[in-house]
């Protein structure tokens, strides 16, 4: 199976490029799954439901959220009817929306995609490891689904790293989410678990981590308050992560950072070329 991962949407420029490259790549590279993780799709700060509809458009099949997951308010309630959209898992009970989702791909196989948010430096949320215990073992992977998918919304590495080796074998992708920068930690770990402590975003990286430049060096350098932040408004670079798993067990044979734009140093996986 061919699962593709795209990192923070963020503002219009991770809109547009997500837009503009994501139904292409779906059919060139045949792509079985999309999962984009859109909780800064709109002006940096959530997602509102005509957004969500957009990157579903644009091939999406699952969208995931993180800790800006309801800055739009109306994300409070279409979230309930709108099953293609998913926040954290480990938000507290009572929390609208759903943590987790399956989908079926054209072959119908199918895939599970889960969400969780971190606890380090990221605000009180319950604990995500025994979510995820939970979650996986509800539906392990092989028996219920045909591949899994983690998107872990977390501050720190070691966080990432340690939910990346709990579920080594269990889970066919973990990938961190939230800092906007890629990682260069892409690999299988030991029990076949595709994995990267960050996907980086969808933007403009002519910024910080996607917000226009000016702003967050001023309040660096003065003690000071200023305007809100605003969406940088270049060209967005598109990036995430590319992993092919095995159609018997489901863990993952090839992985692949994805970074497609003006910015960074283009990757793609070259074995679907």
């Amino acid at each position: 199976m061919r699962l593709l991962f795209l990192g923070d949407v963020f503002g219009r420029p991770g809109r547009k490029v997500v837009a503009d490259r994501l139904p292409a790549l779906r059919e060139r590279w045949r792509l079985d799954a999309v999962i984009v993780n859109g909780e800064n799709a709109a002006g940096g700060a959530g997602i509102t439901e005509a957004i969500c509809q957009d990157l579903l458009n644009a091939g999406a099949d699952i969208v995931t959220l993180g800790n800006h997951a309801f800055d739009q308010r109306e994300t409070l309630v279409f979230i309930e009817r709108q099953s293609r959209l998913v926040r954290p898992a480990n938000f507290v009970a009572g929390t609208p929306g759903r943590g987790a989702a399956m989908v079926e791909t054209a072959s119908g196989a199918r895939v599970l995609v889960l969400n969780l948010i971190g606890r380090l430096f990221v605000g009180l949320h319950d604990d995500p490891f025994a979510k995820a215990e939970a979650e996986i073992s509800a539906s392990p992977l092989g028996l219920a689904c045909d591949a899994v998918v983690v998107d872990f919304h977390a501050e720190a590495t070691s966080e990432k790293q340690a939910m990346g080796h709990f579920l080594d074998g269990r889970a066919s992708l973990v990938v961190g989410t939230h800092t906007h920068v890629p990682t260069a930690d892409t690999q299988i770990l030991p029990g076949g678990t595709a994995y990267q402590s960050d996907a980086g975003m969808c933007g403009d990286y002519d910024s910080v981590i996607g917000v226009d430049k000016h702003e967050p060096m001023r309040r660096f350098l003065q003690s000071t308050p200023g305007p809100r932040y605003e969406p940088a408004d270049g060209e967005g670079t598109l990036c995430g992560v590319a992993v092919e798993t095995d159609p018997l067990t489901g863990l993952a044979t090839r992985i692949a950072s994805v970074r497609l734009g003006p910015r960074l140093e283009e990757a793609w996986p070259r074995f679907w070329d």
